[in-house]
């Protein structure tokens, strides 16, 4: 009798998977060799110091840049060298570091233009926010967790620059994807702005897979259930949070201090 196997589940799946992926830029081996699993629903963390490849590594996901070597697959299909645009149809999203939106445009407008990226009328920018229907729904609600639906009406550069960043979250939350990636979400923000980020972060839905870089650790540490620490290109540590506080490696080559303090 031939047994039957049982069909992989959403839950048994990876979310993102990277078997030793490398990025070099001549000489440089900016990212080497990384391998990592990210769990349906789990927050992950990507921290280190500059120049560890944390954004390469990003871009490496998001098919911004070409992979040198290894593999990425989104719930077990092979990505590695999808165009962008396909990554972002089967529901792999991303923010940038630096601010990437229309100032002139409401912020509704700019979550609508996102929303209609997955429209097969996507092209057609000139017919207006619709009264109704599936793409205003899908822009109001990614407003609404973003925290900014009372903005929706408001000029976009009117906004303030934290205003702005949960903005490019809407913006990417707008395609409704599984596996969103942020990098450095709090980057700029004053203390009261980090606080309503991490909120945000937290306030997103759980079936969502989160994928983060942040420079500020406690923030990190705070929003992850589990971290990656990247030196040089390449995996040093993989643990909890607490265990990645206690990591005297992680400390020495991030935090600046240890036995080379």
């Amino acid at each position: 009798m031939v047994d039957v196997l049982e069909p992989v589940t959403e839950q048994q799946r990876c979310a993102l998977m990277l078997e030793g992926v490398s990025k070099e830029f001549g000489a440089l081996r900016a990212v080497d060799g990384v391998t990592l699993a990210v769990t349906p629903g789990e927050r992950r963390a990507v921290i280190g110091p500059n120049g560890a490849g944390k954004t390469t590594l990003f871009n490496c996901i998001t098919g911004e840049l070409s992979l040198s070597g290894g593999k990425v697959f989104l719930f077990d299909q092979d990505i590695s060298k999808l165009a962008p645009y396909k990554r972002v149809a089967m529901g792999l999203g991303r923010t940038f570091q630096i601010t990437n939106v229309f100032p002139g445009l409401t912020v509704q407008e700019n979550v609508f233009l996102a929303a209609q990226g997955l429209d097969k009328m996507k092209l057609n920018f000139i017919r207006g926010i619709p009264n109704k229907g599936e793409i205003r729904d899908r822009a109001l609600k990614a407003l609404d967790d973003a925290g900014l639906l009372d903005k929706k009406d408001a000029v976009t550069k009117e906004l303030s620059h934290g205003e702005q960043r949960q903005l490019e979250i809407a913006l990417a939350l707008a395609l409704q994807p599984k596996v969103l990636m942020l990098d450095e979400p709090a980057a700029g923000l004053s203390t009261a702005e980090r606080a309503t980020m991490a909120d945000l972060v937290r306030s997103l839905p759980r079936d969502l897979t989160i994928l983060l870089i942040e420079h500020d650790m406690d923030l990190a540490l705070g929003l992850a259930e589990r971290v990656t620490c990247l030196h040089y290109g390449r995996v040093i540590a993989d643990d909890s949070p607490v265990g990645i506080a206690a990591n005297q490696e992680v400390q020495d080559c991030y935090l600046g201090v240890g036995k080379h303090a």
